[in-house]
């Protein structure tokens, strides 16, 4: 779940990750900024959503998206709680992309994309369904 700006340091996400301009182009599916865009896109985001979560203006969210500056890490801990993949835009790779099917990597986003209540919510249901069924195999 995304609690406060500790997405990546929770998750270990960015480790090994300098903290300043940690962004490179090495990664497969374009540029950083070509993986901002699409990533605001995927959640139908405007550039002013993300930069006021990112703690920037507008202008420097479209020089992001431009290719003209790298976002620091103060940034992306700020996108990533609005659902940004902050991974993808590092390094061009999904982290879903591993393990799960289509269906359980739409899930997992979706789930992300909702506040927390709503997460907390939807996890006492989903355990709720578990018990459940475990108490009918028996």
């Amino acid at each position: 779940m995304f609690i406060g700006g500790d997405y990546a340091r929770k998750f270990g996400l960015v480790q090994g990750l300098s903290l300043k301009n940690c962004a490179s182009d090495s990664g497969n599916e374009g540029s950083v900024g070509d993986r901002i865009r699409e990533e605001r896109v995927r959640l139908n985001l405007s550039q002013e959503d993300l930069a006021q979560a990112g703690g920037v203006n507008r202008n420097t969210q479209g020089t992001y998206e431009r290719g003209g500056r790298n976002p620091d890490t103060s940034y992306l801990e700020g996108v990533a709680a609005l659902g940004v993949d902050t991974v993808y835009v590092l390094s061009g790779q999904r982290l879903l992309s591993t393990g799960l099917s289509d269906l359980e990597a739409k899930l997992v986003e979706q789930f992300r994309s909702i506040p927390d209540d709503d997460q907390r919510t939807i996890v006492r249901i989903l355990r709720a369904m578990v018990d459940d069924a475990a108490r009918h195999q028996k």
